[in-house]
């Protein structure tokens, strides 16, 4: 074992490191607005929080429309072409936003976006401003959404085809961390990067922040090209690493062992929703992905309202970048975990996961404390949401690796899409929701009240609440849905 271990290339983490990356730009791509729009556009656009939360909203909804789609069309197309498609896509939905504000100027009629800033807001003018400008980023983030909503059946796919099943939460956790790290480079770079551009004078600075991300996806791509292959065809990855590869074969397919993958049989994307299993990853999905995603769109703005701290000040960098160097740090262990399950308490793989998810579930209750210790100071919350996040990405890991456990890899990218549409439409009604409440809650003032907090301070509170419970309650009923492991057999 020691000698085989020596010999055994580690071509399959040359995939994560790919994986990582494009989930980081991802991220960065979905950032961009969330980091720009309370200090950059909402001025030029007279947009609301209601308004931003209508395009975050309905941005979720078209995500989850074409995650349906796209696990079954990275299952059809294959992992290296459904990859390419997906990144090549989301880039240019990126860099289409960029163009909004001249699209604007020209359907409404003005010379210059500082003439259309120059209206009066709450004017019917203002409000046809707003109308047409939010209906232009919503088309721009459509094409975002579609591209995006492959990353991840793309993703969960290659590490089905490069790992076996002890390995694959913490491989999904690695590569599932760019997402937090995302996060962590986006408020350092994006707003410095949209002032540096408005004091030049190139529009209104957000612009060339849309572009100059979303480019960075269309130098992924030329990599993946080079560098990704099936392990069994890949050149780079020797006979030890494939055996280890594929350790689970024998127990997973013993008659089958020496099939291709395009050989398996398939499931039709209905027949997945007759399983139970199917149902315990859409449950998990519908009620801790819009958290995330919550804390994705909205921390920039939370900070800027509550503290007055504007995401390009260096108080704004400093307690996002904060928050989100927690959530990257310690949501790496998340996929350790249930190894340590699996060699150490000798647990199956499934039994192992749903224990270290339980555990992880318990973390986004610091959130009920955001609000109540940001009135001694605006670190905690920072803190407290960063623990929160963590808890998140470790939870998340480990829910993409349940699929890898109960169904075969012909159907791992379908299940995972369906997933992927269950969150986004639980971000849909989280997202339109805050916009709502924020909205209100500002109107209202101190007329409204929640424990103890006036205003939107009371909204946020509520907020912050609902995603504190979110895990713990989604567990419950996927622990009810499957309660032991009982993997998928296709007849």
């Amino acid at each position: 074992m020691t000698t085989q271990k020596k010999l055994m290339t580690n071509w399959r983490w040359w995939m994560v490191v790919l994986m990582f990356m494009a989930t980081t730009v991802n991220y960065m791509d979905r950032q961009v607005l969330s980091l720009t729009w309370k200090d950059f556009i909402a001025p030029e656009f007279h947009w609301t929080d209601n308004d931003y939360g209508t395009i975050t909203a309905i941005f979720s909804i078209i995500y989850a429309i074409c995650m349906l789609f796209a696990g079954k069309f990275v299952d059809w197309m294959g992992t290296k072409k459904g990859y390419l498609w997906s990144i090549g896509v989301w880039s240019t939905g990126a860099c289409l936003h960029a163009i909004c504000g001249w699209l604007t100027c020209h359907i409404e009629g003005y010379e210059s976006i500082q003439v259309m800033q120059a209206v009066e807001s709450g004017t019917a003018a203002a409000l046809a401003i707003a109308s047409t400008s939010v209906w232009l980023f919503i088309a721009a983030r459509a094409v975002l959404a579609l591209g995006e909503a492959g990353n991840f059946p793309a993703a969960i796919k290659t590490t089905a085809e490069y790992f076996p099943k002890k390995d694959r939460a913490f491989a999904t956790s690695i590569f599932n961390s760019g997402a937090s790290v995302g996060a962590l480079i986006a408020p350092a770079t994006i707003p410095l990067l949209a002032q540096y551009f408005k004091d030049k004078g190139v529009g209104g600075g957000w612009e060339m922040a849309f572009v100059i991300i979303g480019a960075i996806g269309y130098i992924w791509m030329a990599f993946w090209v080079f560098m990704y292959n099936k392990p069994e065809k890949s050149k780079h990855v020797n006979a030890a690493e494939l055996a280890y590869i594929h350790q689970d074969d024998a127990e997973e397919e013993a008659a089958k062992a020496k099939e291709t993958q395009k050989d398996e049989k398939q499931i039709s994307l209905w027949k997945c929703f007759t399983y139970k299993q199917t149902w315990s990853f859409i449950v998990g999905k519908f009620f801790t992905d819009g958290v995330w995603w919550f804390y994705l769109f909205w921390a920039p703005a939370y900070f800027s309202d509550q503290f007055g701290y504007a995401s390009s000040s260096t108080m704004g960098v400093l307690l996002i970048t904060a928050l989100y160097a927690i959530v990257t740090v310690l949501s790496i262990f998340g996929g350790y975990l249930p190894r340590i399950f699996v060699d150490k308490k000798h647990m199956n793989p499934y039994n192992g996961r749903m224990l270290a998810m339980l555990i992880f579930a318990f973390f986004p209750l610091f959130a009920l404390f955001a609000q109540p210790m940001g009135v001694q100071s605006p670190w905690w919350p920072a803190i407290f949401i960063g623990l929160a996040g963590a808890g998140h990405q470790a939870w998340s890991a480990n829910l993409f690796s349940t699929i890898g456990d109960m169904f075969p890899k012909s159907a791992v990218a379908t299940i995972t899409g369906i997933g992927g549409m269950a969150g986004g439409i639980g971000s849909f009604f989280i997202q339109k929701a805050a916009g709502m409440l924020f909205t209100k809650t500002d109107q209202l003032g101190a007329a409204f009240t929640f424990l103890g907090f006036e205003g939107k301070e009371g909204g946020y509170f509520i907020m912050f609440c609902f995603c504190g419970i979110a895990y713990v309650l989604a567990w419950a009923i996927m622990k009810g849905l499957v309660p032991k492991y009982k993997p998928i057999q296709v007849k």
